[in-house]
């Protein structure tokens, strides 16, 4: 791992990183760049079969697909992936999904916002109150 340096160079190389082609304010092709194809495949295999599980990264995987689309969601979580195969391997530590899987407090006040919401148009009036 010591030849790539840092995950992101690491993702260059595996062809796994979005592209930003934009020019005059205007976004163009996202395409990403030719890389290791077998890297590339079994990544997107990996992304797709963890979409399927209930893990940070099959919540990562739905939560996507449902905004960008299936084999955009599939490269954004291939390239997820490789960063955290990075950081295991340079760091010789075994994969904790708890480190990942921790809801943030935007994420939280976003997830309330939106049931609050729900329940609204489904009729129901909704008055919040901490329980802890």
């Amino acid at each position: 791992m010591s030849r790539f340096g840092s995950h992101s160079r690491l993702c260059s190389w595996a062809g796994m990183c979005p592209g930003n082609n934009q020019t005059a304010g205007k976004r163009k092709s996202g395409k990403t760049r030719k890389g290791n194809r077998y890297l590339r495949r079994v990544l997107a295999e990996c992304a797709w079969a963890a979409g399927k599980t209930d893990t940070f990264l099959g919540h990562t995987f739905r939560r996507l697909q449902a905004r960008i689309g299936g084999k955009k969601a599939a490269v954004a979580v291939g390239h997820k992936i490789l960063q955290i195969v990075f950081h295991l391997i340079n760091e010789g530590t075994e994969y904790d999904d708890g480190r990942y899987n921790r809801v943030n407090k935007r994420q939280e006040a976003r997830q309330r916002e939106r049931a609050v919401a729900v329940l609204k148009r489904m009729g129901y009036e909704v008055q919040l109150t901490s329980v802890a």
